[in-house]
């Protein structure tokens, strides 16, 4: 029989302490906020701070107030600026390095707060802090649909939806993940263990075919312009983008930080997802979550 490591410790005999990372509006920070306020006391975590990179133009400070928490503050734009670089990027070595900088600044100021695990609710940076703690990610696209036996739904912006869109997928799901540690490969990314996913959400189709939707794609420029390629395959994503966040995001995420600070998750030693019912160990590809209910998917041959 397998051995089954939990990938939170929940044996402290306190409630874990959590971290919520936040670049921009924070909306799934809200859901999850507004998740935990709702059920108190019956909450298996505490929220310690609220992070963010961008703390002129994010909501972090707000939220902050509204919910009463500390906010961990790190202006990653101003780190670069002040060694020099106007780009806020890893592409190059001298970015990776000011990156790692950032990353061992950051992990300074959050020592204090005694993180646990964190979760990722629109945090913009990579950061290897992924490897001092569990941190969980939502992914907008479904991860457990695969081509040539790979993900197929991962990459950055509105890549997910605009690959399903041109996959013909009527639906839309979004994704909970284990972040892993970015090695600067692109084979990594969106590769951690699939937590949870979303209920369907119905892709909203736009005015242009499958065929010319292809070929907006093909026309594109090789390098992502800044602000967007302002196209009609990215303008449908988007606004497809705001319904799954909504329909998907707001959904499965606050649900699975629930349940993954409650102990419910582990692998084993070949990187098998489990879940936990009771005080028994199941084998499982991933869980559906609802509202309120949840659909656990058995992995092949486990009951």
């Amino acid at each position: 029989m397998a051995t089954v490591h939990p990938l939170l410790d929940v044996t402290s005999g306190r409630r874990s302490r959590m971290a919520i990372f936040m670049s921009g509006s924070g909306s799934n920070a809200e859901r999850i906020l507004e998740r935990v306020e709702a059920k108190e006391p019956d909450v298996p975590f505490e929220v310690t701070a609220l992070v963010t990179d961008a703390p002129e133009t994010s909501r972090a400070r707000d939220l902050g107030a509204r919910f009463g928490l500390p906010v961990v503050e790190n202006d990653i734009r101003a780190f670069y600026r002040e060694r020099g670089e106007s780009r806020v990027s890893i592409a190059t070595p001298r970015g990776q390095e000011i990156r790692q900088e950032w990353t061992d600044a950051l992990r300074a100021q959050l020592a204090p707060c005694g993180v646990d695990f964190a979760v990722f609710a629109g945090f913009v940076p990579l950061t290897n802090l992924t490897a001092d703690f569990p941190c969980l990610n939502v992914h907008p696209g479904d991860l457990t649909y695969l081509r040539d036996n790979r993900r197929y739904l991962v990459g950055l912006h509105t890549v997910p939806i605009e690959r399903a869109i041109l996959e013909g997928l009527p639906e839309l799901r979004s994704s909970v993940i284990v972040a892993l540690p970015y090695t600067g490969k692109g084979d990594d990314m969106d590769n951690g263990p699939i937590l949870g996913i979303s209920p369907p959400v119905a892709v909203l189709p736009g005015e242009e075919t499958l065929e010319e939707l292809a070929a907006v794609m093909a026309e594109r420029p090789e390098r992502r312009p800044k602000g967007g390629f302002a196209d009609p395959l990215e303008q449908m994503a988007e606004a497809n983008q705001d319904r799954l966040k909504e329909g998907g995001d707001w959904i499965v995420f606050p649900r699975v930080t629930f349940d993954f600070a409650a102990g419910r998750f582990g692998t084993d030693e070949a990187d098998q997802l489990y879940y936990r019912l009771g005080s028994t160990w199941h084998p499982v590809e991933t869980v559906v979550y609802g509202v309120e209910d949840r659909e656990i998917i058995f992995a092949t041959g486990a009951e």
